[in-house]
């Protein structure tokens, strides 16, 4: 540093000669005098490195910034709009005016129009930005006794912040903010940040974002290498994590309500239709709805998100309420064409079957037992009932079981049932049936009605 405050001096005291008007004191006249004769705003100054013989070295940009607001973060557009004030440092010794102990003023502010040489900086991942100019241009040039020159200026800008929304709305998003020099190479400037504070953040700025929180402000450097040669740059890193709280009462509950209600046709009559398909069309309705609007904020992209799993899961368990109330009608529809054609069989347990034209073997009741009326024993459950008609001494006689009828008719129709077939299913049907946890659930679900044991079913397991 001694070396550099000698070169500053000796510079400033050689220009301060060459001027020929050491008395002058004022503003006015020192600003005249330095950006008079013999001062070209257009060439870069030298470096301060005077171990580097010519331009000693590329001119050292000290950056710092405030960043004063950040809003409407854009998930569709990937972007962010930002507002800070933002600060340069850094040595021209074409400029430096006094020296130590004399009565120069400390800092020289100059206006518009007054032209100094200033770095190129740009924005790297900047989509649109201006200079605030309300009512005065918002900039601040200062230039300080020994050369060293701070430019501060207050810009709004919109930023690209690509984003990764694989766990949205549970997301965290990292934006940042790149600055380079845009024509000199890092052999001409090399920006660097300020050691103490290099981001400053308004007060409340971590919490003052309308959907984000703002954890964590971080620097680092960002030396970009392109075909017109190795560029310094700086970056600053956002750290951004999305607030769940507005998701949770936006679409979390909803969402959940809707499931609930659709699971309330469980508990209605399967003869309500109106009311039960009503109640299953308007919940998917809603939900296809809600889901659309949660897709309108976001891009299209090509990987599923975590909100798309939770809306599909909503769907499916709608859609399963729905195509419940098909089945239990399909089953209710199905029994009674069933029961109600003619030449079907109607197979219920200790029932009689009931077929046109047949005749029905009927067998007095068992011993012991306390009704004296005749039992038909056509049951289909365990002992499958096997008609046979033959001829015996020029009568035909029905075989049901091996038992004779008590009367026959020679119109009767031949029913066979293939007891081999029978006998198989049903002890597989009984054997699965002894099982203690199916014998739980038949105690539980004990209804004749099949189309109303599918309800309850479907009530037991949300219980």
């Amino acid at each position: 540093m001694n070396r550099l405050n000698c070169f500053i001096i000796l510079l400033a005291v050689s220009i301060w000669i060459i001027g020929g008007n050491g008395d002058a004191t004022s503003d006015t006249e020192i600003i005249k005098k330095l950006l008079g004769k013999g001062y070209d705003w257009r060439v870069r100054p030298p470096g301060i490195n005077l171990t580097i013989p010519g331009t000693h070295g590329a001119v050292i940009v000290t950056v710092n910034m405030l960043i004063r607001s950040i809003s409407k973060i854009d998930d569709v557009n990937m972007e962010y709009s930002v507002q800070l004030t933002f600060r340069e440092e850094w040595v021209d010794g074409r400029l430096a005016y006094g020296l130590p102990g004399d009565d120069t003023p400390d800092f020289l502010i100059l206006t518009a129009g007054q032209k100094i040489w200033m770095p190129d900086s740009f924005f790297q991942n900047e989509k649109q930005a201006h200079k605030h100019d309300i009512d005065k241009p918002n900039v601040l040039i200062r230039i300080h006794r020994d050369g060293r020159i701070l430019y501060s200026v207050r810009i709004s800008m919109v930023l690209s912040c690509p984003m990764h929304l694989q766990y949205y709305p549970m997301d965290v998003q990292t934006c940042l903010i790149d600055l380079a020099s845009y024509a000199y190479t890092e052999s001409d400037i090399e920006y660097r940040w300020k050691k103490q504070e290099p981001v400053q953040l308004k007060k409340g700025l971590h919490s003052s974002l309308p959907s984000f929180q703002l954890n964590n402000v971080d620097t680092t450097l960002c030396t970009s290498k392109t075909n017109t040669g190795t560029y310094s740059c700086l970056r600053t890193i956002l750290e951004l994590r999305r607030q769940f709280s507005y998701y949770l009462l936006q679409l979390y509950i909803p969402s959940t309500m809707l499931v609930i209600v659709s699971w309330v046709s469980f508990w209605l009559d399967r003869g309500a239709v109106p009311a039960r398909v009503t109640l299953g069309v308007t919940t998917l309705l809603t939900m296809t709805t809600q889901a659309s609007g949660i897709n309108a904020k976001l891009p299209p992209v090509s990987y599923t998100k975590a909100i798309d799993v939770w809306i599909g899961a909503c769907l499916t368990f709608i859609f399963g309420a729905l195509l419940e109330f098909a089945w239990v009608t399909y089953i209710s529809s199905r029994r009674k064409k069933i029961c109600s054609s003619r030449n079907s069989l109607l197979a219920e347990t200790r029932q009689a079957l009931i077929i046109p034209n047949t005749v029905v073997a009927q067998f007095p009741a068992e011993e012991g037992a306390e009704t004296t009326e005749t039992r038909v024993d056509m049951s289909i459950t365990e002992s499958p009932d096997v008609w046979i008609r033959r001829h015996g001494n020029g009568k035909i006689v029905t075989e049901v079981n091996g038992h004779l009828g008590n009367k026959n008719d020679e119109s009767a129709e031949l029913i066979i049932i293939d007891s081999k077939h029978k006998n198989r299913r049903y002890i597989w049907w009984t054997n699965f049936k002894n099982l203690r946890l199916i014998r739980w659930v038949r105690r539980r679900l004990d209804v004749e009605d099949n189309a109303k044991r599918a309800d309850l079913i479907s009530s037991e397991f949300l219980n």
